[in-house]
């Protein structure tokens, strides 16, 4: 299968659980709103989802997939399911032990994140509730991983890219079933449970129709091929969450500006859409093809591959980009601002967004540009990349942050500003490293693709600052809708970025018959 199949595949699926995550969002929004409480369920989330994004899109299949690939083309089908099973049993005790220890010290473990809060014994406490039920989530995740990697390895991935949909699918529930704020949180919390365990059994029973039967129950066993998969994801796990670990670094200062963890955690359901439809999606496809190439010493078509990668990456990118930084009030105002979530948090919330948006290149560029490293078993270059950028977020983020909230009230735009700040530095590490060392330099039809996909963005920008201008005429005809106005105006942008993209020539419709064909 072509990667721009794999891509559409794992684009689309992530596409339809964007959409309902959305709408799961806009209902927990309303039910439970900005404030004490809506902080303590944005505090809940950010464990589990932390080890979700390691895992599930990261570190973890980084170091397996290669390893699990190359045993299955070396040594056969019996010996790469022995592989998978080892790490399986070793995963699981290693998650199931930190998820009790979790259980017991989470008291003092949220002091790390929500430490702000502590002199609030009430919502602390809620804090502390919810994230002991949602910490099972990072076990089955743990999982969830694995069985995707599996799947992966053998380009199958439609399982894996739709199986985040359970998420939502038992969240929505959740919050329509509430009745108060507090209440809200629990149910949703209960059921973040209850998906981590449905996806996992989705993945598990995708994985046996593959003719794979992986066993759980054993003794986990530290053999050599499970030491050798570890030592390159302990490195690549802290580069591929770099970005996580700014996150939480923000949230962690986020907790000493009550609402502002809300607020954030709003911004970044907008803008995790492309990084998840396009970065993710696009990272996990090329993955298997680095690695292969890699291994075969063909660095043609190493090379070949991530040109496509990274022009259809910042093909898709720069548009979402645009787009956040256009608008980021009203996007957040037309699909949040409802029942407890105000327009007051909506502006707040729109100004983070504002600079989380002119980061998004910069966090899909860290996707595509890591995969290199971890097809060649490098994952220590990515990790020091990643820890630079961790030193950069905690240090900026702290002085904005004090600083803005001491001479405006609102230090938490900061944080954003920081995330992105050094989101951009580790993504530009990573692309000096590849040239430097020659894995890899952008050639002369990817450029091209770039800057013309730049002037079709430009187009789109002006288009959509337009329909901002006469946005109540818009709305008008849309029986005052806001929600409507914006998901009008999101699809006409779409068709306008298409039609512009095809002028510029940023997409050919040749290209894109010959890439569906291969």
């Amino acid at each position: 299968m072509s990667l721009a199949r794999n891509t559409a595949v794992q684009a689309s699926l992530t596409m339809a659980s964007r959409i309902l995550g959305l709408i799961r969002d806009v209902i927990l929004a309303a039910k439970i709103g900005a404030g004490p409480v809506g902080d303590a369920w944005a505090t809940a989330q950010q464990f589990p989802n932390l080890f979700r994004r390691i895992f599930a899109e990261g570190a973890f299949a980084s170091a397996f997939v290669p390893s699990y690939a190359r045993t299955l083309e070396a040594e056969g089908p019996e010996a790469a399911q022995k592989v998978a099973e080892e790490a399986l049993r070793v995963l699981f005790a290693m998650t199931a032990a930190l998820t009790i220890l979790a259980q017991i010290f989470m008291p003092w473990v949220l002091l790390l994140i929500h430490g702000g809060q502590a002199d609030d014994p009430e919502h602390y406490g809620l804090a502390v509730l919810l994230t002991r039920i949602t910490m099972p989530y990072l076990t089955f995740m743990a999982i969830g991983a694995l069985l995707s990697g599996v799947l992966n390895s053998a380009e199958r991935f439609i399982l894996s890219a739709g199986a985040p949909t359970v998420l939502n699918l038992c969240l929505i529930p959740a919050g329509l079933l509430g009745t108060t704020p507090a209440i809200t949180a629990e149910y949703a919390a209960i059921a973040f449970c209850i998906a981590g365990f449905l996806q996992c059994a989705l993945l598990w029973w995708g994985v046996s129709r593959q003719k794979v039967r992986l066993g759980l129950i054993g003794w986990p066993r530290f053999t050599p091929a499970v030491r050798k998969v570890l030592l390159l994801a302990v490195p690549g796990t802290i580069a591929a969450s770099g970005t996580q670990i700014n996150i939480i670094v923000s949230q962690s200062l986020a907790s000493f500006e009550v609402s502002a963890k809300s607020w954030l955690y709003a911004a970044d359901r907008l803008y995790q859409l492309p990084l998840g439809l396009v970065g993710v999606a696009v990272g996990v496809a090329i993955l298997p093809r680095l690695s292969r190439a890699a291994r075969a010493g063909d660095a043609e078509a190493g090379s070949r591959t991530m040109d496509e990668g990274l022009g259809l990456a910042m093909a898709l990118t720069l548009p979402a980009a645009a787009a956040l930084m256009a608008a980021p009030v009203f996007l957040i105002d037309a699909f949040f601002a409802r029942g407890a979530f105000t327009a007051a948090d909506a502006q707040a919330a729109g100004g983070a967004l504002f600079h989380f948006a002119w980061g998004v290149p910069a966090f899909v560029l860290i996707k595509v540009l890591a995969p290199p490293f971890f097809a060649r078993e490098d994952t220590s270059t990515p990790m020091r990349f990643a820890l630079v950028s961790v030193v950069i977020n905690t240090a900026l983020g702290a002085g904005l942050f004090f600083w803005l909230k001491q001479t405006t009230g609102q230090g938490f735009k900061g944080l954003a500003i920081a995330t992105s700040a050094a989101s951009w530095v580790n993504a530009g590490l990573l692309a000096l490293t590849l040239a430097r060392r020659g894995w890899y330099t952008p050639g002369p039809r990817a450029i091209s693709g770039l800057v013309r996909a730049m002037l079709a963005t430009l187009i789109l920008t002006a288009a959509i600052l337009v329909m901002l201008w006469q946005l109540p005429a818009i709305e008008a005809a849309l029986y005052g809708s806001k929600a409507l106005s914006a998901a009008a105006i999101v699809f006409a942008g779409g068709f306008i970025y298409a039609f512009a993209a095809l002028l510029t020539g940023a997409v050919r419709i040749s290209d894109i018959r010959q890439a569906l064909r291969r």
